[in-house]
């Protein structure tokens, strides 16, 4: 960010305090899965079912929401699976830091395929994972790394980050952007696709601890902020940014996730809640888990839902994002 963007961006800022709204008739349901199975992340697929990470015993699940049974897979010796997302192929792509490699798995006979780090990038503790607008796939290492991998090919570049650790969260853009977010870093940064270099863009709060990142239809960066307990949104079209403070005394924002709605989804540590951030209207619903110690690390969707897992409890929670009538 030059000094006319940062200026512009400052001079945009808003230090907004929020409103609060009492929950309102959003259905909540809960799936118990093994317990000490050690849920991480998951993604909603296209047919219904819910792939989770069970990073405690190295595996990855397909949840059936209709009927509450699921399925698990091994990942491998040594396999520690954090973050999964579905493939333009309908296929589930595992950040596997255990193995230091990325993991996809056969939605039909669950074998599974490792494409792994080459042997100079060991440990890089490898997060989460997006596919781009072409079908590569980008990623995350929050020893000090990010990555693409062509599937078709394997072909796989990594890049040192900017900063060093802390990449962590990452998504794309409707116009096909590639953002990533860096805890220990507290940035973000847009990668260029083509030679994957990575441009820092610094939030207006000091030391905010940027964990996770979604893009709303607008291509806005959404950003939790773990540190300062915010929500911030950037936008790129004009380098502005604005930010809010959840509810209670101190929030730890976790995981961000952006609706069909462009409802923003939160999960707070702190209030051991799912929160819903209504851009609009600048007000919060907070959702407080029937148990304690929910740890929600990261959310996910489909029209109509939102899905999470509860790594405290391991049990997955679903919330529609529609109130009823």
């Amino acid at each position: 960010m030059n000094r006319r963007q940062f200026l512009a961006s400052s001079a945009a800022l808003l230090a907004v305090r929020p409103s609060f709204a009492q929950e309102g008739p959003f259905r909540t349901k809960y799936f118990p899965i093994n317990a000490g199975i050690g849920l991480h992340d998951l993604a909603p697929a296209p047919d219904g079912t819910v792939w989770f990470t069970a990073q405690g015993k190295g595996m990855l699940g397909r949840l059936d929401p209709k009927d509450g049974t699921f399925k698990t897979v091994s990942l491998g010796q040594g396999a520690a699976p954090h973050g999964v997302t579905i493939g333009p192929d309908g296929a589930p792509w595992i950040t596997e830091g255990g193995q230091n490699a990325i993991a996809r798995v056969d939605p039909g006979d669950l074998k599974v395929t490792l494409f792994r780090l080459p042997e100079k990038f060991t440990s890089a503790n490898l997060n989460t994972g997006v596919f781009d607008n072409d079908g590569t796939y980008w990623f995350t290492g929050q020893s000090g790394y990010y990555g693409r991998l062509k599937p078709k090919s394997g072909e796989m570049d990594v890049f040192r980050a900017p900063k060093g650790v802390g990449p962590y969260g990452i998504t794309v853009t409707p116009k096909g952007d590639v953002w990533y977010a860096s805890l220990a870093g507290s940035y973000i940064a847009k990668i260029d696709l083509a030679t994957g270099n990575a441009n820092v863009v610094e939030p207006p709060t000091p030391n905010q601890g940027s964990r996770r990142v979604w893009s709303d239809s607008k291509s806005r960066i959404w950003v939790s902020e773990w540190n300062s307990g915010h929500v911030s949104v950037h936008d790129p079209a004009d380098g502005s940014w604005k930010t809010w403070k959840l509810p209670g005394d101190r929030p730890r924002t976790y995981a961000v996730y952006v609706d069909d709605k462009d409802k923003v989804w939160l999960t707070d540590f702190s209030a051991n809640a799912i929160v819903r951030f209504d851009p609009m209207t600048e007000k919060f619903n907070v959702f407080a888990s029937d148990k304690p110690n929910a740890n929600v690390r990261q959310l996910d969707g489909r029209p109509g839902e939102l899905w999470g897992c509860e790594s405290g409890n391991d049990r997955i929670v679903m919330i529609q994002t529609i109130a009823a009538g």
